[in-house]
């Protein structure tokens, strides 16, 4: 230490101080700078006799080092005082530039060493530019589509809330007092409030024990002052609790107005994505896609076990017990029929909620979107709605299996999938089916059994808890209750009716029916009118549970009421559901796909897997091709097939009622005159008719034909059923032009009416006909004949065979006749009654009895026969009468006019063979070609005709295939989107 005026212990810092600083400073020796002990130590060694001396190199780490040795001077004079007051000058600053570069060092080292840290880290980080497509661009864009000013001046002040909030002194006055009123005695009203006392508990003031109430007798002393103060405390609790009731009001509508306003902006950004200003495509929304499996699976009938298991929404309950109008007010609008006491709900109805910018309906099968805001809509909605139902069911039945599918898109709706059931009902009455209560609760248990489905059990609060039936179906189906909501409706009603209002509490919490439940509600679904609208159903509802005693007094919690509480109940308990089974369900159709593809690749190894629409597509190209086939008929083979087929239908009657009566006649006039006349009835009554029948078979052995030629070419016998039934429902369906038998008629008499045949080769051409007709017919009377009278001794003898009696007196008939056109050359076609008495006796001679009639019988043959000879002979003749017949037979004996009239019956044949061929190629064809359309489309739209025309395994086998990949994949496509939005 130094010390001023005493004994100096260094000469060098006695120096550095100066005189006047004497007794006024005791300076420690570590405060001082690092230099002036260095120096300090230097000079002080030769006063420590026990510490060594420093060596000589030390002066190398001074400051002073280099400074020549002076000896010490006295501190008198002006002189030394300004040399040391100088050194101190000098010491001071260059402490203080060491100090600023020690600081601008560390400065300049922790900003690099900073810098170089948060590159490191940047570095670290991914690159995020990649990802930007992740986000919508409407989110880029919120701040250009909506003004979020205005938003935020829309919000309220802090001192609006502020003003909201209640007013804690005063409320913790009023539990100060309550304390102090539980204290003093009212034990009564203490166990009474049970809950009000819970409450107090939990603020963390001390219970009230039985030992802190005073004894009666202390509290009966006074009893004029414990009924004022018992008023007065009551009125007090009364306005407490009055007090609560208002705040959890202001809550509530403070809520409802945020929840409107959040509504109405997610509905503006809705509206933007729906108009695609952003160009981008909207994806399908995630219950939509879930919506679609459920619809195919609603039509999937699986041989492989593979069952719907996927969870829905199953609304069972009592008729008129408001399953309709729970589902209404979930869905926000009065969608479904309605009816007073009647059963409106005759068929399952799947409807799936979501949320969307406009509030619509639309079924599945159509385009038609139905504003649910506005009333025709509606109406039309619901009329819809009922005819879907109605035509759904059969004949002879009331209730229908067969689902109706409608989704529902509007703001605010919880997403969802939810099924209509018909309400469970004891008694069958007038006007319902037989089995109307046994299909009800088939079709309930069908739906209910399905381990994954949501049971959402309405029970009707108005009526006796034990008239309901509901109840015990939907505990069979789960007994737990591990997947079933219990709703108690009309509310209200109950309130009013019942004189116990314990008994709501009871069976809100699942003590009054053995069934159990996930949860309990009670919910008011309006007045009964059914005019009313939704939101007036949800004001009345809210202040109906507002101002029940029912939730005043605790028997109803808050979260148990309202249909708002109920559907974020069940959306929850949904979503959970299909997030716990939607994977297992897909592995399962996955294993069903692998079975199917097996038995295809075993069975059918080299053929395509075409289902039964794509099999019946291919069906109609290959018959709309064979139709075409027949534009391709050449005229030559319609004229052809046309004028042969006319005269086998026509020639029987040319023969039997024209040609031969005519030819009985005694001169050529008499023959023609006859002819004209049978000829003019002829075509004036049945001529044109056989004609277009001629022409409608035709057709049909030509369509046919050609499917049998097409047949051949590797085709399918799967469709054989299919071809026959169109060909024959066009053919029912194709009916002849009737315009066309007029024209027809008036050409074919036309051409009877020409007798002028102009050259040789065409009087050869009747000849020809001629011969071959009656060389046909007989040939024909020779069958006939031989067919009567038996074998004759030839075939008898060659084939061992003998006449039967009755062939016996036929052919004695025969030979006695024979012997009379012997005679008789020129006999007319009938027999006179003597000659057959003549014969008959003749045969009697012989031992033959023979009936009259059987005469005349083998007569007719006969004498045909002896005609058909003659003619021959005589058409023979007239090969050269071309000659007279052109000079009109004068001067000759030879008469032809039977070649005129069959060369007039040719002509004929060739111009209506003609007409008819044009009429088939310009109108028939193309007609029976739109028929063939016509039925091809209707069978397409009918899918039970298409069932019954395309059958088999096969067919089966890939119509499963077909809808367990779509399954698979829209289930695949469901979950991955169901992760994403995790």
């Amino acid at each position: 230490m130094l010390r001023a005026g005493s004994v100096v212990t260094c000469v060098a810092c006695k120096n550095l101080l100066p005189s006047r600083m004497g007794v006024k400073f005791r300076v420690p020796l570590q405060k001082l700078h690092p230099l002036s002990r260095a120096i300090h130590h230097r000079y002080s060694a030769n006063n420590n006799p026990q510490r060594p001396p420093h060596c000589s190199a030390a002066r190398h780490y001074t400051s002073l080092s280099r400074l020549p040795m002076r000896p010490p001077k006295s501190r008198s004079g002006g002189h030394g005082y300004q040399q040391h007051r100088s050194f101190w000058v000098v010491r001071l600053a260059a402490r203080l530039l060491k100090l600023r570069y020690i600081l601008l060092g560390s400065a300049v080292g922790g900003g690099y060493t900073a810098k170089k840290t948060y590159d490191e880290w940047k570095d670290m980080l991914p690159d995020m530019s990649q990802y930007t497509w992740i986000v919508p661009d409407f989110v880029w864009e919120l701040s250009e589509n909506i003004d979020l000013d205005k938003l935020t001046s829309a919000l309220p002040e802090l001192e609006e809330i502020a003003k909201l909030l209640p007013d804690m002194e005063k409320i913790g006055e009023n539990f100060t007092f309550l304390k102090s009123l539980l204290s003093s005695g009212l034990g009564s009203e203490v166990n009474g409030a049970s809950g009000l006392r819970l409450l107090l508990e939990t603020t963390g003031e001390s219970t009230l024990r039985a030992t802190d109430i005073p004894p009666t007798s202390a509290a009966m002393s006074d009893s004029s002052d414990k009924k004022f103060k018992k008023s007065s405390d009551k009125e007090k609790f009364d306005q407490l609790q009055e007090e609560l009731l208002r705040t959890q009001l202001k809550y509530q509508r403070m809520l409802e107005r945020l929840e409107k306003e959040n509504k109405e902006l997610r509905k503006v950004v809705l509206q933007k994505d729906d108009k695609g200003i952003h160009q981008r495509k909207v994806k399908k929304s995630l219950i939509d896609m879930y919506s679609e499996v459920l619809d195919i699976l609603s039509d999937y009938d699986s041989n492989y076990n593979t069952q719907d298991h996927l969870p829905r929404v199953v609304v069972v309950g009592d008729q008129s017990a408001g399953k309709t109008s729970v589902l209404e007010m979930i869905a926000q609008a009065r969608i479904f029929p309605r009816g007073s006491g009647e059963m409106m709900t005759r068929s399952p109805v799947k409807v799936t909620l979501s949320e969307g910018p406009h509030h619509v309906a639309m079924f599945k099968d159509s385009t038609r979107e139905f504003d649910l805001g506005k009333e025709e809509d509606l109406a039309a909605l619901r009329h819809e709605i009922e005819l879907r139902m109605r035509k759904s069911v059969k004949e002879g039945q009331t209730v229908s299996p067969e689902t109706i599918s409608l989704s529902v898109k509007g703001p605010g709706i919880q997403r969802m999938v939810l099924v209509d059931l018909p309400g469970v009902i004891s008694t069958v009455t007038s006007g319902m089916a037989a089995d109307t209560k046994e299909t009800i609760f088939s079709i309930s248990k069908a739906y209910m059994q399905n381990p994954n489905a949501i049971i959402l059990c309405i029970q009707d609060g108005s009526v006796d808890a034990e008239r309901s039936i509901v109840t015990d179906l939907v505990s069979q189906m789960d007994p737990q209750g591990k997947r079933t909501i219990f709703v108690l409706t009309k509310v209200d009603l109950a309130e009013k009716n019942l004189a116990s209002p314990s008994r709501i509490q009871q069976i809100v919490e699942g003590r009054l029916f053995p069934m159990k439940a996930l949860g309990y509600f009670a919910v008011v679904t309006g007045k009964g009118s059914a005019n009313e609208s939704i939101d007036s159903i949800k004001d009345y509802e809210e202040d109906f549970f507002q101002s029940s005693r029912l939730l005043r007094d605790g028997m109803l919690k808050a979260h148990q009421v309202t249909t708002k509480n109920l559907s974020l109940a069940v959306s929850d308990c949904f979503w959970k559901m299909v997030r716990e089974s939607v994977e297992q369900q897909a592995d399962a159709f996955k294993a069903s796909r692998f079975n199917l593809e097996t038995e295809w690749k075993n069975n059918y190894p080299r053929l395509r897997e075409l289902d039964r629409n794509e099999l019946y597509e291919k069906a109609k190209n290959e018959i709309l091709d064979e139709v075409i086939s027949l534009s391709q008929v050449t005229p030559k083979h319609w004229e052809s097939i046309l004028q042969k087929k006319l005269w086998e239908r026509v020639s029987t009657h040319v023969i039997e009622n024209i040609y031969l009566p005519a030819a009985q006649t005694t001169n050529s006039g008499t023959f023609n005159t006859t002819v004209d006349i049978k000829l003019k009835q002829w075509t004036d009554k049945q001529l044109p008719h056989k004609a277009l029948e001629v022409a409608w078979e035709t057709l049909q052995e030509e369509f046919g034909r050609f499917m049998a030629e097409y047949k051949g070419k590797d085709q399918d016998d799967i469709f054989d059923k299919m071809k026959e039934a169109i060909k024959e429902e066009s053919i029912k369906r194709h009916k002849w032009n009737e315009t066309a038998m007029d024209s027809l008629r008036v050409i074919q008499h036309n051409a009877l009416e020409d007798r002028s045949i102009t050259d040789k080769p065409q009087w050869d051409a009747a000849i020809q006909f001629m011969e071959e007709t009656l060389q046909s017919r007989l040939k024909d009377t020779d069958s006939v004949i031989a067919d009567m009278v038996g074998p004759d001794w030839k075939q008898r003898w060659l084939s061992w065979t003998n006449r039967t009696p009755e062939q016996h007196i036929r052919n004695e008939t025969k030979n006695e006749l024979e012997r009379l056109l012997k005679l008789h050359e020129d006999h007319t076609a009938y027999l006179a009654n003597d000659e057959v008495t003549t014969v008959r006796k003749n045969l009697e001679a012989r031992g033959v009895e023979v009936d009259p009639a059987l005469i005349k019988d083998t007569w007719h043959q006969l004498y045909r026969r002896h005609f058909l000879q003659k003619a021959l002979s005589h058409c023979n003749l007239c090969r050269r009468g071309f000659y007279y017949y052109q000079r009109h037979f004068v001067d000759s004996e030879l008469e032809c006019s039977d070649v005129v009239l069959f060369w007039r019956i040719q002509r004929m044949l060739a111009i209506t063979a003609n007409t008819l061929r044009q009429q088939l190629t310009n109108t028939e064809v193309r007609r029976l070609e739109k028929n063939v359309k016509e039925v091809l489309e209707d069978f397409g739209e009918d899918t039970e005709k298409k069932v019954q025309l395309i059958t088999g395994r096969r067919v089966q086998l890939a119509e499963d295939l077909k809808k367990v990949r779509e399954i698979q994949e829209k289930l695949e496509a469901f979950i991955e989107a169901l992760h994403k939005e995790k």
